[in-house]
């Protein structure tokens, strides 16, 4: 497999699950909430993130929600298996989980909170690619594992035979712009940011789009990417630049949130925008008032409100 055996591209975003009040995870607005991406004309989503709470889940509610997202938009985009796991062991049951579900991918960090060493990421990868034959986005996300894969690293983990794709999400621009020249050509590379810089290396080097979190914005997140392949840059600086108000009043520069839980902020915002978001499940709260206040504030900037 190469970047050739996918078509993934454009806008992916990372979806909130939804829990009841009581955290119990919550089907029927789940397919509410997926029916809404869709007709917001996402090209895919991925399921069971960081922003999915993969953490608080289950081995059981994440294959849930993996059939369940199947079967409901699954012709609709790319819908890509979040599979992250502390071990290669439980990682290749989620990835399994994925594929009986029909998924067209997954997404997976190195072991969190391990912070292994390149040797280790390696073989981790290469367990996961050797025992389930599906296409596999690595996903480089230095503020949740710890580490941070270089460009020489990532060279090394997409000769693996089932890699197709990397989600950068490094804080090192420098590195990101280096990794994206260097693997271009052989797998599809996200983390293009929604400003003249994105424009610029989407049309001068390459780059495949942005697997972001929460789509708040609906279909403004991924008509900033068919804006630029259409050559209406006008309107694609105008997407990008509300996409980036967002960036700018929740998140810090390492892509956390800058004030309480990134899906506490996600999962606020959308059911502000009638999106059947659900709750957070602890160990996460919910947002004080003050902080309700703050993402009222921006959307109201926006006009969403």
């Amino acid at each position: 497999m190469d970047r050739d055996s996918v078509d993934w591209h454009g806008y992916i975003p990372a979806v909130t699950t939804p829990f009841t009040a009581d955290g119990d995870l919550d089907l029927p607005a789940w397919a509410a909430q997926l029916d809404w991406l869709a007709d917001q004309r996402m090209h895919g989503i991925v399921v069971a993130g960081t922003t999915g709470e993969w953490f608080s889940l289950t081995e059981q509610e994440r294959a849930e929600l993996f059939h369940a997202a199947a079967r409901q938009v699954g012709d609709r985009m790319t819908v890509l298996g979040g599979c992250n796991a502390y071990t290669a062991a439980e990682a290749i049951r989620h990835a399994r989980a994925a594929q009986a579900a029909g998924l067209h991918g997954i997404l997976l960090t190195p072991p969190p909170y391990v912070v292994p060493s390149r040797e280790e990421i390696l073989a981790f990868y290469r367990d996961v690619s050797k025992a389930v034959d599906i296409p596999l986005c690595v996903y480089n996300w230095p503020r949740g594992t710890g580490v941070d894969l270089d460009t020489e690293l990532l060279t090394r983990l997409a000769d693996l035979p089932t890699v197709v794709a990397v989600k950068n999400s490094t804080p090192d621009f420098g590195g990101f712009v280096k990794g994206l020249v260097a693997l271009r050509h052989r797998v599809r590379y996200f983390g293009i940011p929604t400003n003249e810089t994105g424009i610029e290396l989407l049309t001068r080097i390459g780059g495949d789009g942005l697997m972001g979190a929460g789509a708040v914005l609906g279909a403004d997140h991924p008509d900033f990417f068919r804006a630029v392949a259409g050559g209406d840059l006008d309107r694609a600086r105008h997407l990008g630049a509300r996409d980036r108000v967002l960036m700018e009043n929740w998140f810090g520069a390492d892509y956390g949130a800058s004030f309480a839980s990134a899906q506490a902020i996600l999962k606020y915002a959308l059911t502000l925008r009638g999106v059947p978001a659900g709750h957070v499940r602890r160990p996460l709260l919910p947002l004080t008032a003050d902080q309700q206040a703050r993402v009222r504030a921006t959307l109201t900037d926006l006009g969403l409100r």
